[in-house]
């Protein structure tokens, strides 16, 4: 997947006309790229939910194989998206959670496609949404004790994640529910922070499906 071209503008003490039209058309071309990005992302997670909703009609090889070509193309996304954030501070700002959530994705701390866009897009409102609309279903019986717990836990990494405060509550249930493997997630992408790091834990995951 060949990234798409970034516009850099060069940094000028007291910028002129010409220069705030480039300054202008940086913003516009930014935009464009995360619109792009989200894009292709959002296809990788219909992707992926598609296949949640069709595995019953799957054999066990066919959803593994599937599932392992999903995590690939995620892989060669995140390749992409290191190569545009290089060097571009804006870009990092702009993408870092997308960055963070694909990795969640690939190292499947993360399953619930929803959650993972709305991580991607930094939408904690959104996420706050599901989230009580999930605790509803569950008063009601319409959502399975297992897959609420799994997926309140997601939701509640990604607000921390994005800055959000956790009520006591919050924090006692993500710290009573976190598997190990969203445990992982969440010591690498804290302790480690830098980029390059993260994602060398996304790829190291994604070889493993291969294996």
């Amino acid at each position: 997947m060949r990234p798409p071209e970034v516009f850099l503008l060069r940094a000028s003490a007291r910028p002129g006309p010409s220069e705030i039209k480039m300054a202008s058309r940086g913003k516009t071309e930014t935009s464009k790229l995360k619109q792009n990005l989200e894009e292709q992302l959002d296809r990788l997670m219909q992707q992926l939910q598609d296949l949640e909703e069709c595995r019953e009609e799957l054999d066990a090889d066919e959803y593994e194989e599937t599932k392992k070509e999903t995590l690939e193309q995620l892989s060669e996304f995140n390749d992409s998206l290191k190569k545009i954030m290089s060097g571009n501070m804006t870009l990092v700002d702009e993408l870092s959670g997308m960055q963070l959530a694909i990795q969640a994705a690939i190292s499947q701390a993360f399953k619930t496609p929803e959650v993972i866009r709305l991580f991607a897009k930094k939408q904690p409102g959104q996420l706050r949404t599901r989230l009580a609309e999930m605790d509803r279903d569950l008063m009601v019986g319409k959502l399975e004790r297992g897959l609420y717990t799994q997926q309140k836990v997601e939701i509640l990494t990604a607000l921390r994640k994005l800055g959000e405060k956790l009520t006591a509550d919050d924090e006692a249930f993500l710290s009573a529910n976190a598997g190990a493997i969203l445990s992982q997630f969440e010591k690498v992408s804290t302790d480690l922070g830098s980029g390059d790091k993260v994602l060398a834990l996304a790829s190291f995951e994604v070889e493993k499906t291969k294996k």
